[in-house]
């Protein structure tokens, strides 16, 4: 079989463009634009394994590798982001040139096997008297890899019925609705639970560290604002360290106790006010 001039015009007008889609991967400079070109040299090798008579390899390479490898790799671009002002200081001195003569070499070698290669001329699958591409697949598959192709595909859809099993939560009772919540929470008062949120530590105090009780409008520092965790190893610190001697006189002035009232919590052990 002959190539036909339809075929070599293809390969001509398709090959330079390809090498030049590749090359753009070493001179853009924003990852959208080097998927892109990937994709071309895609669709673009795609077309040549169609034009060789091995449509099957085109359409996976359309179907699997342009459709879903370089659609996931646009697809995580966008979500996560490129910053487009890339440094281009060198890290390692001399990696550019370290670079330039590895592909130098590899290139030389590329070029060697190429020039030792012989190409005899082409012939086409009807004249060896063989099926096409797709006909023969399909008969290796199914005569050959029957059993195994099933043992695959029977693993791949208990795989994804796993994954539906496990993400799925199954609801035990009704969605509460925000009425349904805020009854809850009054309902829940005389128990020693608190209506509004919890007050952050280091509120209005001198020191805004987790361990540091946030202070009322009296300057008494508010116990349960401080992590629970943080209650249960002894961690936070005591309400006489964080009064001075300005505001002890204060709290004399005012008839206020230097030992604070605890509030009453749900982490408190005797559920009332001392």
């Amino acid at each position: 079989m002959t190539v036909s001039g339809g075929e070599t015009v293809l390969f001509w007008v398709l090959a330079p463009l390809m090498v030049l889609a590749a090359s753009g991967l070493l001179v853009v400079r924003r990852a959208v634009h080097a998927a892109v070109c990937v994709v071309f040299v895609m669709i673009s090798l795609a077309v040549l394994y169609v034009a060789q008579e091995a449509p099957f390899l085109g359409v996976v390479q359309v179907v699997v590798y342009t459709g879903a490898v370089m659609m996931l790799f646009l697809f995580v671009l966008m979500l996560v982001g490129v910053d487009a002002a890339d440094s281009l200081t060198e890290t390692i001195r001399g990696q550019r040139w370290v670079g330039l003569l590895l592909g130098l070499g590899l290139a030389s070698v590329l070029g060697g096997v190429i020039a030792r290669s012989t190409f005899p001329p082409p012939r086409g699958l009807a004249e060896t008297g063989g099926v096409t591409n797709p006909v023969a697949l399909a008969r290796v598959v199914m005569e050959h890899y029957v059993v195994a192709m099933e043992v695959v595909g029977i693993l791949l859809v208990t795989a994804a019925v796993a994954g539906l099993v496990l993400t799925h939560r199954r609801r035990l009772g009704a969605k509460p609705t925000q009425r349904a919540l805020a009854e809850a929470k009054i309902a829940a008062l005389p128990t020693g639970r608190h209506l509004s949120p919890l007050p952050a530590p280091g509120v209005y105090a001198q020191n805004n560290a987790m361990d540091t009780p946030a202070l009322d409008h009296t300057g008494r520092p508010l116990e349960h604002s401080v992590p629970r965790v943080l209650r249960i190893r002894g961690q936070q610190r005591e309400a006489a360290e964080l009064l001075t001697a300005e505001e002890t006189l204060v709290h004399r002035e005012l008839d206020v106790p230097d030992d604070p009232v605890p509030s009453v919590g749900p982490d408190s052990s005797e559920g009332e006010t001392r």
